[in-house]
């Protein structure tokens, strides 16, 4: 399998805190991964995902006005060769099975996985290179 650099991974940030956004992109900044776009609900989500057309989406459950479900589920249709890496701090076993038969790639907590959120978002960009 081709291994794409990280510098050629796009991802796309839905995540309502701008905090969180802030912290996200400096963590994969810090791994070489480029964020090409970034909102706080769904709709706009949903526009700049379809927009960027990004490798990897990193989404959280809950969105200003709505749920990350609603972009998962509308961005899967449009581009389902998009990977989603759910990051989120409602990481309940049934939010996880939710988003994982919906097409998550994979669903981490973001209090006790944010370290692994850089070497995820590699892994599910790989899954789309051959």
């Amino acid at each position: 399998m081709l291994q794409r650099p990280a510098s050629a991974i796009k991802v796309f940030l839905a995540e309502d805190s701008a905090m969180i956004r802030e912290r996200i992109a400096v963590l994969l900044g810090a791994a070489a991964i480029t964020v090409v776009g970034e909102a706080a609900t769904p709709q706009a989500s949903i526009d700049g995902i379809l927009s960027a057309w990004p490798d990897v989406v990193v989404l959280d459950v809950q969105l200003e006005g709505g749920s990350g479900l609603q972009v998962l589920r509308a961005v899967r249709l449009a581009a389902p060769d998009i990977a989603f890496v759910v990051f989120s701090n409602n990481s309940a076993l049934a939010y996880r099975k939710r988003y994982l038969d919906e097409g998550a790639y994979r669903f981490l907590d973001k209090s006790t996985e944010f370290d692994q959120l850089a070497q995820t978002v590699a892994s599910a960009s790989e899954r789309a290179v051959q």
